[in-house]
């Protein structure tokens, strides 16, 4: 099914000068990684505490974009400058898993009506980066499928956190848009094991 990581070969490409760029001055890919995983941290926190200043939600689009885009730029230096290791795999991978947590987790205090649900996605996220790593350690290559994966994610929080900050009445629709990023998130994780599975 269509997902925002379709993209990723040409957001890769408009990456590459700071790519190369931060390989030229000394940054290694594990220190992106962690680059990465601490902005979440920043992220997560701005969103706890964005009901005391609304432009506190700019924090989600524009965070969530530097955090894919330092996503792509750990792979992409690993690869590139020869850098894969298996410290780099247990960070990214461990990474996203705590830095989901971390940026979501803040949903518990923003839709208090629908904790069911919020608890519900917080416990899917990790169960669909599992599912998609079960594809490397079964079938030798790492599953990203949506409809709900990882940049699927932040593309809809992005636009969470424009809405907010714009004055727009998100919550309202929380109720209907909470079972339904569930829903797709247990499609996304059958999905990557389906194919993982045919593999």
């Amino acid at each position: 099914m269509p997902s925002v990581y379709d993209l990723k070969p040409a957001f890769q490409r408009l990456l590459s000068p700071a790519v190369n760029g931060l390989h030229a001055i000394g940054i290694t890919a594990n220190q992106v990684t962690v680059m990465a995983f601490l902005l979440s941290f920043g992220i997560g926190l701005a969103f706890w505490w964005a009901d005391n200043s609304i432009w506190l939600f700019l924090v989600l689009p524009i965070g969530l974009l530097i955090r894919m885009a330092l996503n792509a730029i750990d792979g992409q230096i690993a690869r590139v400058f020869d850098q894969r290791s298996r410290l780099g795999e247990v960070l990214n991978e461990m990474g996203d898993v705590v830095s989901d947590l971390a940026i979501y987790f803040p949903l518990l205090k923003f839709a208090p009506d629908q904790t069911l649900y919020v608890v519900l996605f917080l416990v899917l996220c990790p169960m669909n980066e599992f599912a998609g790593l079960l594809g490397k350690v079964v079938g030798g290559e790492r599953r990203y499928d949506g409809p709900m994966g990882k940049s699927d994610r932040a593309l809809l929080f992005g636009l969470y956190g424009l809405l907010m900050a714009s004055g727009v009445n998100v919550p309202a629709a929380l109720p209907y848009a909470l079972p339904t990023m569930c829903a797709l998130l247990i499609l996304s994780t059958f999905n990557r094991l389906r194919r993982t599975l045919r593999s």
